[in-house]
């Protein structure tokens, strides 16, 4: 049976699942209000001080869920409502201090807010503007750094506190890629959510039949409903009304061939090139590393081939992927990519639309999900792209040298980054995956487990196609556009 890793996850889940719920029945504007009262019916609160408080921020989960700000382009948002437990003060000196004669740390301070009492350091929360000089410089560690979970994992620095002490996202430096959502112990930010654009679009096509309503899975679901079969998931998936289900492995098929001929075409003028599916990764190189921009690989991203390749067998198809990512969401919207894939939504999402039908996935027979190779469906996991271009340089003889280092989360993406700027790559070609793990470790998985990778790695052995030209060799892919323009950066 499905199990939740937290209440966090477990109360997103129920405002999703209402809200698709109401939207299935069509009541969802009438009835969206009465959502905080069926999750928080009282008398006594679930973990908050008090039952208003709840209802209050479950308002503004429903709001998200709905879709949030329209005028917002950021995916991510803070609830404020919800951001109020976190420590008050960042730095705090501790019984540890000594009082000593040095005082290094009253001498670091550059806004001097630090004062001595008798025997005692203090620090001044008014004056703080929370450096970390006054910890460097204690000779004892005296000084405790309670770096907030959503600041402490943000690669870019995206987040800072007002002057409420409430988390606020620099929508300008966020890479969308969801480490503050699934860090954030009190779930104070959250994704926005389509959920209620894919209801309408489904019953849409299902009413007029006008376009049909097809569903790309990312091969990180092989981690994710492990209580039940994948072909089950499928059945529970087309139950909702999608025409088909489709797998995003083979969009990763077609990227690894293309991304393969790529690198062997131009190593020699670049030097080395960077992967490009992972959209918080790309983000991140072009934030951080401008001049690097040049480098990343010009091939678009599993979720978009496929999405192209759909649309090119069937024009009036609307697509949705599904997966664990939230930067997915943000790059549907990319100019270049836009209108390929039309809606985004994650595993935690499909699961509420699944329950909101009432559908028991363990009852679902199994319908045949065949569309990929072995190494499009290990996409999933760190090192999964890198095999898949070995394998296609040793199908095709290439003559060419394949120097990969694959990078397991983005801290090593910026080490191979930081080495790469300065000339000093022991490679040339960086694997770049934002999260831990790759997909599997998406912050909008299920959940994040060590099993994780063999799970991906078995799936891939079930695929009857091992080879990725098996895989395309009834598809006409040479007039899809495999490649994408980057803006300049400034």
């Amino acid at each position: 049976m499905r199990k939740f890793e937290t209440d966090v996850q477990l109360i997103k889940y129920e405002v999703l699942k209402e809200v698709s719920r109401m939207a299935f029945e069509g009541t969802l504007q009438e009835q969206y209000q009465n959502i905080p009262e069926r999750i928080v019916p009282g008398p006594k609160p679930r973990i908050r001080c008090c039952i208003y408080k709840e209802r209050a921020v479950t308002e503004e989960r429903v709001f998200l869920a709905m879709g949030g700000d329209k005028d917002s382009e950021n995916v991510i948002e803070v609830l404020g409502s919800a951001c109020d437990e976190c420590p008050i003060n960042r730095f705090t000196i501790t019984e540890a201090c000594r009082g000593c004669l040095a005082r290094r740390c009253a001498e670091a301070c550059p806004v001097n807010a630090i004062y001595h009492v008798g025997q005692r350091a203090y620090i001044n929360p008014q004056k703080c503007i929370e450096c970390g000089k006054c910890k460097e410089a204690c000779p004892y560690n005296a000084i405790s750094d309670v770096m907030r979970p959503c600041r402490r994992v943000c690669p870019t620095d995206a987040l800072s506190m007002d002057e409420d002490k409430k988390a606020v996202i620099d929508h300008k430096k966020c890479i969308q890629c969801g480490a503050c959502v699934y860090h954030c112990p009190f779930g104070a930010i959250m994704d926005k959510s389509q959920v209620v654009d894919v209801i309408e679009a489904l019953k849409e096509g299902n009413k007029r039949s006008r376009s049909s309503v097809y569903a790309v899975i990312a091969p990180a679901i092989s981690s994710q409903f492990t209580y039940v079969k994948i072909g089950q998931v499928v059945k529970a998936i087309k139950m909702l009304g999608f025409q088909d289900v489709i797998e995003a492995a083979l969009g990763a098929d077609l990227v690894a061939l293309h991304e393969t001929h790529e690198f062997a075409e131009e190593i020699g003028e670049k030097g080395f090139i960077t992967s490009s599916c992972c959209p918080a990764f790309v983000s991140y190189i072009r934030m951080k590393y401008p001049a690097l921009t040049e480098h990343i690989s010009t091939s678009i991203s599993p979720m978009i081939a496929i999405s192209r390749l759909i649309k090119d067998i069937d024009p009036q198809a609307k697509v949705v992927f599904i997966g664990p990512c939230i930067g997915k969401k943000m790059e549907a919207k990319e100019p270049g990519l836009q209108g390929s894939t039309d809606y985004v939504i994650t595993f935690e999402e499909l699961c509420a639309m699944i329950d909101a039908r009432g559908i028991k996935m363990e009852d679902c027979p199994e319908e045949v999900l065949d569309n990929a190779s072995f190494f499009g469906r290990i996409f999933a996991r760190t090192g999964g792209l890198t095999e898949a271009i070995q394998h296609v340089i040793k199908e095709e003889k290439l003559d060419v040298v394949f120097k990969p280092v694959s990078c397991d989360g983005i801290m090593a993406c910026d080490k191979a980054l930081k080495m790469a700027k300065v000339h000093k790559l022991e490679g040339n070609f960086i694997e770049g995956m934002a999260c831990p793990g790759g997909c599997i470790g998406g912050p909008a998985s299920l959940h994040h487990g060590p099993k994780d990778r063999k799970e991906v790695d078995k799936y891939g052995q079930y695929a009857i196609e091992k080879g990725i030209k098996d895989s395309l060799r009834i598809f006409k892919t040479d007039h899809i556009n495999l490649k994408r323009e980057f803006e300049k950066s400034e």
